[in-house]
């Protein structure tokens, strides 16, 4: 066979390890093994009833065929009052594309902002496929390490110390992927006041806003000051709040010129986002509250169960998330790399973690608590073995 010369872009490209690992675990527990899997992205609860029925009531009425490629104006009119509402943003249509789940809305954004050699300031540790997608479109991901003494937050003087001429964007993810924290409205002025002074574009994913713990209030940056608005891409989706990971709906507000062009991307690449699904999530935000509170409530009583469990492991250290599903665990007193550490665990003690190089910090491992409390004990037990 001749041999196949890929891109130079694909090649660039690393495989997710969130999925490899959950893959993994998988084929394990079909294998008959008891594996425990700390490595999902995902709500473990089913998606509520009444956006099925909503989604099933729309295919009946033959709600099957094309959409508009940015999205249904139903859906963009529940998003809008959803802004308005929730974020103190006000949005009009033309300002919303619709995408196949926030990561399609984050990848276009990418691909219509960046030219070759533009660089992205991505705080670190940092959700693994924003470099690759800001690779792929020809970008430079910059990346700041974060201090975990500072719960892994960016200072201004951080930020304003790695923006150069060929900066064009800075990522902001609250909450985090991996970390849970969230920024308050003063942190996101402060890296607001750089972004206008630079003129610099903001991608805010604020996917996880609604799993947000203690009282705490989530802040969208593009809610500060009609200036910052004008350099913000808000993105956010389905996936999380409402357990609707498989149904591939996000999306994203922001200045009509950049949505437009996104809009002309998603046309010539996926067309529009599944139709039906879409009349699913018209009830899913407009009715979702209710079963968004139940769902948060079981998290952060899981979250008190592993934080509670890993402090019994005195070779593990952690910050406590703020929201998200995930605890962002030290392992750096084990003397092992996050991959060896992740190979060993799942291979001897049938547990599976996500090692936190591919997040950018190898002295860490990330746990998610999107399972359920036997499973926590279970694993954390496991992982207490496993470090005697």
């Amino acid at each position: 066979m001749k041999t196949i010369q890929f891109s130079r872009r694909i090649e660039l490209i690393k495989p997710s390890q969130t999925l490899a690992i959950t893959d993994k675990a998988k084929k394990m527990k079909q294998q008959g093994l008891d594996v425990v899997s700390f490595g999902a992205g995902e709500p473990d609860f089913d998606t509520p009833e009444f956006i099925k029925e909503a989604a099933i009531t729309a295919l009946k009425k033959g709600m099957t065929k094309y959409s508009p490629s940015s999205g249904i104006a139903e859906l963009k009119k529940a998003i809008i009052l959803k802004l308005d509402k929730d974020n103190h943003l006000k949005y009009t249509p033309e300002e919303i594309i619709i995408s196949n789940g926030a990561k399609h809305s984050l990848f276009n954004a990418f691909q219509v902002l960046l030219n070759e050699g533009d660089e992205v300031i991505i705080p670190s540790p940092f959700w693994l496929s924003y470099p690759e997608m800001v690779r792929l479109a020809g970008g430079e991901p910059v990346f700041i390490d974060t201090k975990e003494s500072a719960r892994f937050k960016v200072t201004a003087k951080e930020l304003e110390s790695k923006i150069t001429p060929k900066t064009k964007v800075i990522v902001i993810n609250s909450p985090s992927n991996p970390t849970g924290i969230i920024y308050d409205k003063a942190e996101l002025e402060e890296i607001a006041q750089i972004a206008v002074k630079h003129q610099l574009f903001v991608i805010s994913d604020e996917i996880y806003e609604k799993l947000i713990y203690d009282g705490k209030k989530h802040a969208s940056i593009a809610a500060l000051n009609p200036q910052i608005k004008e350099l913000s891409l808000t993105v956010n989706g389905m996936s999380k709040a409402y357990s609707m990971t498989g149904w591939r709906l996000g999306y994203l507000a922001g200045p009509k010129e950049i949505v437009d062009k996104m809009d002309n991307l998603q046309s010539h690449s996926t067309s529009n986002p599944n139709t039906f699904a879409q009349y699913g999530a018209v009830d899913a935000i407009a009715k979702g509250e209710e079963e968004i509170s139940k769902m948060c409530k079981v998290f952060e009583k899981r979250r008190n169960l592993m934080a509670q469990e890993l402090s019994k492991i005195s070779k593990l250290s952690y910050c406590m998330p703020d929201g998200a599903f995930y605890f962002f665990v030290n392992i750096s007193k084990t003397g092992m790399t996050s991959g060896v550490f992740a190979e060993k665990l799942l291979e001897k003690n049938l547990v599976a973690v996500v090692p936190g190089d591919v997040f950018g910090s190898d002295q860490h491992i990330r746990l998610s608590f999107a399972t359920s409390d036997e499973n926590i004990k279970k694993g954390l037990s496991r992982i207490g073995e496993f470090l005697k």
